[in-house]
């Protein structure tokens, strides 16, 4: 536990369990909705506020969440009323970002490219005092969204269409989602790197439903996930001098992979487990007439036993 003396090791595990809390949290409304590479898009966006931070001498968090924030807004209204060109608008917008990044922090004075490497993957010794408080106050901004507003951020992600129906503001619930997942963005890039983020946000939750379909459970493991791996991964990268965006990554995908492997044989055990657990005489275990009659037309299934039985006592 000697790396707790340091104060750049404090800051960095701190911001990492602020991470693995709401890059997960995020990430299973951006799974419902099919949306999961939403998170690489907006990272690449991020990095023109990355480099305008460096050009303009401000604070690289900051701006990259304004301009990730602008980025995801428009996301959202490409998404709506891009249609069939939607696709290659998007492609300039996260292509576009990226090389406006790379040539705003060349123009800033003493910027080079290498200033890059710590917004792209991740960096442990570069948390700074300022970026823990910004991402303490963006993360609480996060956690504020994605737990109070659950019940209408899942019901969208389910089902727009009804969620209209139902009365929520659907579009106002949208946007509230593309912008807390650029404010997620940001929060990640000083610890899995801007070009990793998406997979924490993605991994841990798909990991998670390989053992839960519930909403609840789903959220909780996910979360649990994402707080071991950045935990993990940073304690790991600092004993054995690796990359902390890349460690954390690679110790989520093994994460799933373990999980999947789990998930099969747990799934027959409970399947045998109810089957033995169902009455001999249960209907589901009768069979089905060769002929379909009327009742199947209508999505009912007679049972032939019972049906003949009762026939005979009929004619009698």
């Amino acid at each position: 536990m000697d790396f707790l003396n340091y104060a750049f090791m404090q800051r960095a595990l701190l911001a990492a369990v602020l991470v693995g809390v709401i890059a997960p949290a995020v990430g299973i409304y951006l799974v419902q909705r099919r949306q999961a590479l939403m998170g690489d898009g907006i990272g690449h966006v991020a990095m023109t506020g990355v480099g305008l931070g460096f050009l303009l001498s401000t604070s690289p968090v900051w701006m990259a969440t304004a301009v990730a924030v602008v980025g995801s807004v428009l996301m959202e209204l490409i998404r709506w009323y891009g249609k069939t060109r939607g696709d290659i608008a998007l492609a300039m917008l996260f292509y576009g970002g990226m090389a406006g990044g790379v040539m705003l922090i060349n123009l800033a004075p003493g910027g080079s490219n290498a200033n890059l490497t710590s917004y792209l993957f991740g960096s442990l010794s570069t948390v700074a005092p300022s970026d823990v408080t910004a991402v303490c106050v963006l993360a609480g901004f996060v956690l504020l969204v994605t737990v109070g507003l659950r019940r209408q951020l899942f019901a969208v992600s389910q089902d727009e269409e009804f969620a209209r129906v139902t009365g929520l503001p659907v579009r106002a619930l949208n946007l509230l989602t593309a912008v807390t997942a650029a404010v997620t963005v940001t929060v990640a890039m000083r610890v899995v790197g801007l070009l990793l983020v998406s997979a924490l946000m993605v991994v841990p939750v798909a990991a998670a439903q390989q053992l839960s379909r519930s909403f609840a459970a789903t959220f909780a493991i996910a979360v649990a996930i994402g707080v071991t791996v950045t935990v993990s991964g940073t304690i790991t990268s600092y004993y054995q001098y690796v990359p902390p965006g890349a460690t954390i990554v690679l110790m989520t995908i093994a994460a799933f992979l373990v999980l999947t492997a789990l998930a099969a044989p747990l799934a027959r055990r409970r399947a045998r487990a109810a089957a033995a657990d169902r009455p001999a005489g249960d209907p589901a275990e009768c069979s089905i007439p060769a002929t379909p009659g009327a009742a199947d037309e209508v999505g009912v299934r007679p049972r032939t036993a019972r049906t003949g039985t009762m026939a005979r006592q009929t004619q009698t």
